[in-house]
């Protein structure tokens, strides 16, 4: 990313804005936001692999793995603005299991893009059941958006709810039951 660049757009917005970028609260306001810009938008300048780093082991664990309650972080693609939540991960392994921190590092990597939530959650259930060869994989996420609370409808108490199920997981019902009940999410 370039930075100066990024600085010299968020000048110009300062001053579209009626704001005087060199009052003293605003003088290393357009470094900051670039910075902050940079840091958030990293998914884009990472891959899985490099994420992963290897950290994929044999296992003769065939049953279910929970990582629950990861904090998520993102840019909403329509208006740049955060939405946050909780993120569930839950796979069955079949001979090989990431590194439990590796869970976290993959919602990480595509929550550090513009997103819709939808698509994120997607994303990292593909990631989890490609990476390993999972039996199945299921993944539910719950944020609040910043953009339908701060304008629009300003529903500030909504959370959206999103899941991706893959594999067993899709295809059976018990087991995709037994992944909500353990994250207790048993009513979606």
């Amino acid at each position: 990313m370039n930075t100066e660049r990024v600085e010299s757009l968020v000048r110009e917005l300062l001053l579209e804005i009626g704001e005087d970028p060199n009052r003293e609260g605003l003088q290393k306001t357009p470094l900051r936001v670039a910075e902050a810009m940079n840091f958030l938008t990293n998914g884009y300048r990472s891959d899985a692999t490099t994420v992963i780093n290897g950290a994929i082991f044999e296992s003769e664990a065939n049953n279910m793995i929970i990582v629950r309650d990861m904090e998520v972080y993102s840019l909403c693609e329509h208006h740049m603005l955060p939405f946050f939540g909780k993120c569930h991960v839950g796979y069955i392994a079949t001979s090989r299991v990431l590194g439990v921190s590796k869970i976290a590092r993959i919602v990480d990597l595509y929550a550090r893009r513009l997103q819709i939530q939808e698509r994120l959650t997607s994303q990292v259930a593909r990631n989890v059941m490609d990476s390993v060869g999972a039996e199945g994989v299921g993944v539910v996420m719950e944020c609040k958006h910043l953009c339908m609370m701060m304008r629009g409808v300003e529903k500030q108490h909504s959370f959206m709810t999103t899941s991706s199920v893959l594999g067993s997981f899709h295809a059976d019902e018990a087991t995709r039951l037994e992944f909500l009940n353990l994250i207790g999410r048993d009513q979606l």
